[in-house]
């Protein structure tokens, strides 16, 4: 194991340090009260809907101008940093934060600890995209030019077939994987980061779980989609398609490139 003094540097880690950062960070989030985690859940799922009405906004004001899609997609980028540098409960980031102990322990009781914080954050976001998408539909806050936009997102993001949701949601996962695991040691550059990739998201057309939930849940509420379709070629799709992009995939590659020397490390205290 490293010594707390190497994992408090923010400079120059390389990738066994990083790995530790994020495993410990894992084994705090899997011991938190589970209020906590609801809360903080809710937060940002509440949050994230800055992504849609930042899109929705400036595809509003930027009219017909040639590179308009490239620039709109920047607005994506304004929920991620709310909820990433509030530190709140993400369920994408958690997918690869909370895997690092469980493939270390390798036990049932870090597994269902895993289960158990997964659940609570996925209905909690979801919980937070729901009162999000309500306000937007009905608080009367925004333009009826701003509400169509949403609208109009909305129809695309959750418009795909069910194997093409699922399709787009693995890169979706693993650049939400990519910014865990780049973040630490990046003191200072932590926004660009986080609007590089997330703005990638968007303009790549990836589809994701919680931004995409307050589309999903805004569409419901103006009944133009069914519960059916929402959960069986929307949600339940996406949710598949980011867990294997930030875990199975990600979290694998993340894995493979310390696990000996985490394993000799920790064979090495043994004996």
């Amino acid at each position: 194991m490293l010594k707390n003094k190497e994992i408090r540097d923010a400079s120059g880690l390389n990738a066994r340090m990083i790995y530790e950062v994020i495993r410990r960070e894992g084994d705090e989030e899997l011991e938190r009260p589970k209020s906590s985690l609801a809360w903080s859940g809710v937060a940002a799922g509440l949050l994230i809907s800055f992504s849609v009405l930042g899109e929705a906004i400036l595809r509003t004001n930027l009219a017909d101008l040639p590179a308009r899609y490239l620039i709109e997609n920047l607005g994506y980028s304004f929920g991620f940093l709310l909820v990433i540098l509030g530190r709140m409960q993400l369920f994408t980031e958690n997918t690869i934060t909370t895997i690092f102990p469980l493939v270390a322990l390798k036990s049932m009781r870090c597994l269902l600890r895993v289960l158990r914080l997964w659940s609570i954050v996925l209905v909690a976001n979801v919980v937070g995209a729901a009162i999000a998408a309500a306000f937007i539909a009905y608080s009367h806050a925004f333009s009826p030019e701003i509400i169509a936009a949403v609208s109009d997102l909305s129809h695309h993001a959750t418009g795909f077939s069910p194997l093409a949701a699922m399709a787009r949601a693995i890169p979706a996962g693993i650049l939400v994987a990519a910014i865990v695991w780049m973040l630490p040691g990046r003191t200072g550059n932590e926004v660009v980061i986080i609007i590089l990739f997330t703005w990638l998201i968007a303009a790549g057309d990836f589809t994701h779980i919680i931004a995409g939930s307050v589309e999903m849940w805004f569409l419901i509420l103006n009944g133009e989609l069914g519960l059916a379709d929402a959960t069986f070629r929307f949600f339940l799709p996406v949710l598949f398609g980011n867990v294997l992009g930030g875990s199975a995939v990600f979290a694998m590659l993340a894995w493979g490139q310390v696990h000996l020397e985490v394993e000799d490390k920790v064979a090495q205290k043994a004996v």
